[in-house]
């Protein structure tokens, strides 16, 4: 899949880093570096643009070395990117730490992974089919 991109930070193309990898690193493209303290959310600009075939979607996630070792995350845990948006991506991040947290150019800040979308068709009726589950929910196959 051939994915448009317009790079306007400083830093490389996203990329694999390895043959297995899901997803490609988005770097911090900051003039000045970002303190997070405690608790606080910031939007983190990424200099990149992307173009999207339609019924592919962009997944900005938490890369996982950052959450454990520095408590960042996504406080609405993954961000969509729509294949109709054409504007700069940026990080919603959130410090989940006790501690400050300086995030400085070119930081690797998220991770981006492609996936296959389809918009589905609603049809409307009084009731629904019946599974062995039925409305079992939270905790309904035990602990």
């Amino acid at each position: 899949m051939n994915i448009k991109i317009i790079n306007k930070s400083h830093h490389p193309l996203p990329a694999y880093k390895t043959e297995g990898s899901s997803g490609v690193d988005l770097h911090a493209n900051l003039d000045q570096p970002v303190v997070l303290k405690s608790l606080d959310r910031c939007l983190i600009p990424t200099g990149i643009y992307l173009e999207m075939p339609l019924g592919i979607e962009g997944q900005v996630r938490a890369r996982s070395g950052l959450a454990l070792k520095k408590g960042l995350g996504l406080p609405n845990g993954i961000g969509t990117i729509d294949s109709d948006y054409r504007g700069e991506l940026q990080v919603a991040l959130v410090n989940l730490s006790k501690e400050n947290v300086k995030i400085e150019d070119g930081d690797r800040i998220a991770q981006l992974v492609f996936m296959k979308v389809e918009q589905v068709d609603f049809i409307e009726v009084e009731i629904l089919s019946k599974t062995d589950r039925n409305e079992g929910g939270f905790g309904h196959t035990g602990v």
